[in-house]
């Protein structure tokens, strides 16, 4: 049994209305059931999902305070003022700048831009920043991505007749910066009617306000940068911004893009348009590492530059720093995780993890934070502790049922400065504070989190075979691209797919592929960075995998390819190391893989042998619980680590047997005393072909029962009878041996002193009356099953006496 590492919960669909939506669209239903998934149920909604284009935007002005933006811009620029873009350091705060600047300048405006430092000044407005801008005659600010909560920032630049415009995305404080405008969908009294845009969304309405169809298209390249980067929904309007940005990368008009995709490993394909995960994954890293370890104006200027080979040395030099960054993120994880053990070594893990270090650098905090919340799924702060100031600075992650922002929002009495979203959030404050912040965010969790919040779920869109997969249908589920955060690409359930193969991917094996069989139909596929479930999947285990349909092209071959998510087995599994030469050896090496490797404590591990096994004479076992068999209940205890635990068995999920039993009912007595068994590794020695019992057949107990009669005329010895039976049969000494006491349980022969006679008028009696032939038949199939057959035919018997048990 291999447990998934995700809970699967499938979306609720209803059946009729995707039949329907299918029939109306004229697409498969598959696809139609995708789409219902999706909260799309009519044909209005299904073709603007599948067919939108920028005609179905939103009016801009429908934004509040739009109006009131677009007259100052327009009067700032026929007076001829001066104007401040500030932004944020972020992949969204440097796009927002950046098509902040491409307006302005088609506006032949007078500006500059302005993005604080990340961690010198951190996030948002600072007046400091603002005042050699007024100092200098600036008469207009507009913000992109940030001031939805710069109060005192905004009052001060008024004071000094500064008008200011927020574009920013933000959750609204309670109170309001009181702006010449504020545009910001989330505002509890915009009309707006998508809540979604990124920062650099909320920019882009602003420039088609003020430019309306004159807009240049190449612009929603930017939009797809800062969208994707800042995790924003791919639904309604983003989807089609992104999905025309997408197609524009391809053929870019920014050289620092094309530059950009030319380092982050990007190769364009005659048939291949940029996707989302190029741009999540090679283009934002670069871009936000400019703002993490520098300063962001290198993103700006690279984003804004429209020379290519002054494009191309800065992309280079952005992804010179995005490695750096990466070493610098995998040393502060290491640091956190190891901080995090000593919390867990005093107690349990707290609900809510904080965590902080001198010198943990402000900028790469926030990945930081991301990889402790995949590593333990708990909400996650990281705070860089500045040592000369004490002023700390964090990143916060969450999860789902938890809201950071209202966390932080809770606590904001400890709080100098803080913003961001339910998932997400950044924060500044006091060292003294950190430990009563700690306090309070785990008081306020004990009211909000539960117990299920702790396992991570994975959603499921439908439950399919291999043979639904096939090109044509991942064709049409292309149709539902671009996937990202709100839409993501469709997660196929597939149960019961036979494991033909399995083997090591990539560099030290970190990857894994399979080819997965079902009713004929045979499959690929590719698990990226599970490459130690090896170790834990057996020949031809039935496993349930969670899976994204992709299409392999090589040598210009198509095929169907399943990206696997999550996989499990869901019966019990068995290991195979029988006949090894160091037999309890091998069986430490297993069990120190399993607890260092897999987290499996000491206490569900058993080791099962024979009372009077050598292995328990020469080796210490009294660290792993160790049992021996019984007639009457199976096994009992036979060292310390197995009393310790109360001659419980319920929570022994993993069984190595160094020997056989003596019976089968003894064997299947023992395996359903440990209930909670998941898998079962074999270490008991192969026992030699010549001493194999067989099942027996009444054909061959009539050879052997005529074969006696001939012989047997007088009292014979009876080695001498067995020696000559095995030249007659071919049958081993103890199949013979048992043979003869089931004759005479049956009554047909007598045995005494060593000597065999025959019973010559013995009554009429069935094979099958005899306890003795029984047992045979039984011991038979256990000992051919245990000693000679596969791995797949034993983990059929153990699931069929497993149910025969239960």
């Amino acid at each position: 049994m291999l447990h998934p590492k995700y809970r699967w919960v499938g979306l609720h669909r209803e059946d009729s209305v995707a039949s329907l939506l299918g029939e109306q669209l004229e697409i498969p239903k598959i696809l139609a059931s995708l789409l219902v998934n999706r909260g799309i149920q009519d044909v209005q909604e299904a073709r603007r999902f599948l067919q939108g284009t920028m005609s179905d935007l939103h009016d801009p002005f429908l934004l509040s305070g739009m109006q009131e933006a677009v007259a100052r811009i327009r009067r700032a620029i026929e007076q001829d003022e001066q104007i401040l873009i500030y932004g944020d350091y972020d992949a969204d705060g440097v796009s927002s700048t950046a098509l902040m600047i491409c307006l302005m300048r088609h506006l032949n405006a007078r500006y500059e831009y302005y993005i604080p430092h990340r961690s010198k000044e951190g996030y948002g407005l600072h007046i400091a920043a603002l005042e050699p801008f007024v100092e200098r005659g600036f008469t207009l600010i507009i913000t992109v991505d940030t001031g939805i909560s710069a109060v005192e920032q905004i009052a001060y630049a008024r004071a000094a007749g500064v008008d200011v415009i927020v574009t920013d995305h933000h959750e609204p404080p309670e109170t309001l910066p009181e702006a010449y405008a504020l545009v910001n969908p989330k505002l509890p009294y915009c009309p707006y009617p998508f809540k979604g845009l990124a920062g650099v969304g909320v920019a882009y309405k602003l420039a088609t306000a003020l430019l309306g169809d004159h807009t240049p298209a190449a612009w929603t390249e930017l939009v797809t940068l800062g969208t994707i980067a800042d995790l924003m929904p791919l639904t309604d309007e983003n989807r089609i911004l992104v999905a025309n940005g997408l197609k524009a990368m391809s053929y870019s008009s920014f050289p620092g893009i094309t530059a950009l995709m030319g380092v982050s490993g990007y190769a364009k394909k005659a048939t291949e348009e940029v996707s989302s995960n190029h741009v999540a994954f090679g283009l934002a890293p670069r871009i936000n590492a400019s703002g993490r370890m520098s300063y962001a104006d290198q993103a700006v200027a690279l984003l804004t530059t429209e020379n290519i080979e002054e494009a191309e040395k800065i992309a280079e030099d952005l992804d010179i720093l995005n490695k750096e960054r990466q070493l610098l993120v995998d040393r502060i994880v290491q640091e956190a995780v190891a901080q995090l053990a000593e919390k867990e070594a005093e107690g349990s893990i707290p609900h809510v993890i904080v965590l902080a270090g001198e010198g943990w650098n402000p900028g790469v905090i926030g990945i930081v934070a991301s990889k402790i919340l995949d590593r333990y799924y708990r909400p996650t702060l990281v705070l860089g502790i500045d040592p000369a100031t004490g002023i700390c600075k964090g990143s916060a992650r969450s999860i789902p049922g938890f809201d950071m922002y209202e966390a932080l929002t809770h606590c904001k009495s400890l709080l100098e400065h803080y913003g961001g979203h339910p998932s997400a959030a950044g924060m500044t404050l006091q060292r003294e504070q950190l430990n009563h912040l700690e306090e309070q965010l785990n008081r306020y969790a004990e009211g909000v989190l539960r117990e299920e919040h702790f396992v991570p779920i994975m959603q499921t869109d439908l439950e399919c075979s291999l043979s639904d997969i096939s090109l044509p249908v991942i064709e049409q589920m292309e149709g539902l691209a671009p996937f990202g955060m709100g839409n993501t690409c469709p997660r196929l359930l597939i149960r019961g797919a036979k494991l033909i193969e399995s083997r090591a991917l990539g560099k030290e094996g970190k990857h894994m592929k399979l080819l997965l069989s079902q009713n004929g139909t045979v499959m690929e596929a590719v698990a990226f960075g599970k490459g130690e479930l090896l170790s834990q999947l057996t020949e031809q285990a039935r496993v349930d995998v969670v899976a994204e349909a992709s299409i392999n092209e090589w040598n210009g071959s198509r095929k169907p390819q399943l990206v696997i998510q999550d996989l499990a087995v869901p019966h019990i599994q068995v290991f195979d190391h029988r006949g090894s030469r160091y037999p309890v050896n091998k069986m430490n090496e297993v069990r120190s893989n399993l607890i260092e490797r897999q987290s499996l404590e000491q206490h569900m591990i058993a080791v099962v042998t024979m009372e009077d096994s050598n292995a328990l004479k020469n080796y210490e076992l009294n660290d792993t619980p160790c049992w021996i068999y019984d007639k009457d209940v199976g096994v009992i205890p036979s060292n310390t680590a197995a009393f310790k635990n109360g001659q419980s068995r319920d929570d022994i999920k993993i069984l190595f047997v160094l020997e056989l039993p003596e019976s089968p009912e003894i064997w299947h007595k023992m395996m359903g005393s440990f209930s909670a068994l998941e898998r079962v590794y074999l270490f008991h020695s192969a026992r030699d072909k010549q001493e194999a019992l067989h099942p027996p057949s009444r054909e061959q107990f009539k050879q052997i029962y005529a074969l006696l009669k001939h012989q047997v005329t007088a009292p014979v010895n009876e080695e001498e009878l067995i020696s000559s039976l095995i030249q007659r049969t071919r049958l081993s000494r103890r199949m013979l041996v048992m043979t003869l006491e089931i004759f005479e349980e049956l009554g047909f022969i007598y045995r005494q002193m060593g000597t065999v006679m025959m019973n010559q008028a013995p009554a009429k009696r069935a094979l099958d009356s005899s306890r003795r032939y029984l047992e045979l038949e039984g011991l038979a199939e256990m000992e051919q099953i245990l000693h000679h057959a596969g791995i797949p035919q034993i983990t059929q018997w153990l699931m069929t006496n497993q149910q025969n048990v239960s």
